[in-house]
């Protein structure tokens, strides 16, 4: 399933912003270079100085930008794509083809593509006690929480709602499949990492799993919504050195339930996705980052600002006719870019749905951002959707799991919640039945450049790199693609034209490119080159070069997986 934009109409539709936005960001684009794998830090703002990306976007002032809640569902263009650095780096990650970003001239269409359901779905469904919560709204799957691979003892790890608003469970897998419920001493005979205090039940959740902590019994954090006695309800972190037992940190900042957060590895900011609401009550996000966790989650009103909301071109469902709110944000870093899981509420209020028994209909909608702020959203479909058909485990209320996805292989594994409004004791029930789905999408492949028999070409902006050899995301087993290289002018490069490139007929996500007579690209690292593929009836989904004749790319692999160390691809 996909969506065809040819070049015009992707333009047309990211000029999507006021004269005002324009003329502020074009005054503030980057023009020049930085250094290799350049770290930014919030103490450049301090200075005056701008903050440089590892990708060379430079940051407009202030930062966070200051938009107005008000103006929520007009969109908001992404700085970067108006005005572009005039040399990219592209040392860190596969490059994506999911915006123009890269892309200088093409006469290629893009796709957007969307995952397939596992043929077996759910994965994991309400069966034991705790998870079962006495026959009224069970439920057994993330409600944001988190799923994570994790590299210490080569296990799948998920964190789940188990039973509505009980409590927090705990899975492991080896396939990601398979899912083991283990006996645990938190709370005997049960799967539960966290016992629920007197008068205090869990929210939505948040998990994240912290290769980079510096203190071993922090390598897990959490950050909990909870209700309680006297009409409380508030957040929390925790942290944890094993993601089973977990210690109480503090209470947050003010924040809305269904508020979550995830590390943003590139600027080494934890940012934390806090619901808040427009004058109209709309269900919009706040924002709010910080180096430090613990000292990140003491924030005040005035620290949140406005972050995003449902706009004018998320339209409502045809059926139903209410206007669309932002009911989540997860985020996570894949490879060279974050990927966000936004939940898009379409209707009805929580009122018909309670009184009709049926789960409200959220979706999950993809953003892509190369600066952690700015969603660019080319695509408005759903990327995972629920069957809306009564007496089915996935009829409504979507949810995203932390960690956003997990690589397993050629294939990326999104887990989420799903809710079939069934309830053994009350019959049909909003917030009974909750599953835990999988989606399956193709590595790299939320977009790609497409040819038919014709052929077409792409030709990048002026980057810069330090790897040796070139690796590409292809599908063309009826067909072929060329590379060469080009000065900052647009002339080839000798030898590595298009006539002396070895044409690749293959389809693998990653495939090594390659020039008769020469054994990598070392002669041309550090310096400003431009890349041109061109393709024949088939289609171009990522490039990079690498520093490793393995093809790592050193990009992050958001929630890990198989074969991974941490949370880089440096294998």
């Amino acid at each position: 399933m996909k969506t065809r934009l040819n070049r015009r109409q992707f333009l047309k539709q990211t000029s999507l912003l006021s004269s005002s936005l324009m003329t502020a960001v074009v005054a503030s684009h980057c023009k020049g270079s930085s250094p290799d794998f350049l770290t930014s830090s919030p103490e450049l703002q301090d200075n005056g100085r701008p903050e440089i990306l590892y990708n060379v976007i430079e940051l407009t002032k202030p930062w966070p930008p200051q938009y107005s809640a008000e103006t929520s569902r007009q969109p908001i263009t992404t700085p970067y794509l108006v005005g572009s650095p005039k040399i990219i780096s592209i040392n860190q990650g596969r490059q994506l083809f999911v915006d123009d970003f890269l892309i200088s001239d093409s006469n290629l269409n893009r796709s957007f593509h969307l995952p397939k359901l596992y043929s077996e779905n759910p994965v994991l469904k309400p069966e034991t006690t705790l998870e079962m919560n006495g026959g009224v709204r069970p439920v057994a799957c993330p409600f944001n929480d988190g799923v994570f691979y994790d590299p210490a003892d080569g296990l799948f790890k998920m964190w789940y709602h188990a039973g509505w608003f009980d409590g927090i469970a705990y899975a492991t897998s080896r396939d990601g499949i398979s899912w083991t419920r283990p006996n645990l001493d938190v709370d005997p005979g049960t799967n539960r990492v966290l016992v629920r205090r007197k008068g205090f039940k869990r929210d939505g959740v948040g998990v994240w799993l912290d290769h980079e902590s510096p203190r071993k019994d922090h390598r897990f954090k959490m950050f909990a919504y909870f209700r309680g006695p006297n009409n409380y309800r508030g957040g929390e972190v925790l942290t944890s050195p094993d993601g089973i037992h977990w210690n109480h940190q503090s209470p947050t900042g003010p924040c809305g339930d269904n508020s979550t957060f995830f590390y943003n590895p590139f600027r080494k900011m934890w940012v934390f996705s806090l619901r808040t609401f427009d004058s109209k009550s709309n269900r919009i996000r706040g924002y709010r980052e910080h180096p430090d966790f613990l000292e990140g989650a003491t924030w005040k009103k005035e620290d949140v600002f406005h972050w995003a909301g449902a706009d004018e071109l998320d339209l409502p469902a045809k059926d139903l006719g209410y206007p669309t709110q932002l009911y989540n944000i997860d985020a996570v870093a894949y490879e060279s870019m974050m990927i966000g899981l936004l939940a898009i509420h379409r209707g009805p209020p929580n009122e018909i749905c309670a009184k009709e028994g049926f789960p409200k209909l959220t979706e999950i909608v993809l953003g892509y951002s190369r600066d952690g702020f700015h969603w660019h959203r080319p695509d408005r479909r759903s990327f995972i959707a629920p069957s809306r058909k009564k007496n089915t485990w996935n009829q409504g209320y979507i949810h995203s799991a932390g960690g956003g996805c997990l690589v397993v292989g050629d294939k990326l594994y999104f887990y989420f919640g799903a809710w079939s409004g069934q309830s053994p004791q009350l019959g049909n029930d909003m917030y009974a039945g909750g599953n835990t789905g999988l989606a399956i999408l193709r590595r790299d492949g939320f977009a790609s450049l497409d040819a038919d028999e014709s052929s077409g070409y792409i030709t990048t902006h002026p980057v810069r790199f330090k790897g040796h050899h070139l690796f590409v995301n292809l599908a063309t087993p009826n067909g072929n693609l060329r590379t060469e290289i080009l000065n900052e002018k647009g002339v080839p490069i000798e030898p590595f034209s298009k006539n002396n490139c070895i044409p690749l007929q293959l389809d693998g996500t990653c495939c090594q490119i390659h020039w008769k007579g020469i054994a990598d690209l070392s002669r041309l690292a550090g310096q400003s080159v431009r890349f041109r593929f061109h393709l024949t009836n088939g289609q171009l989904y990522s490039f990079w070069v690498s520093q490793k004749k393995s093809g790592a790319s050193f990009g992050y692999v958001a929630g890990g997986g198989p074969g991974f160390a941490g949370p880089i691809d440096i294998l």
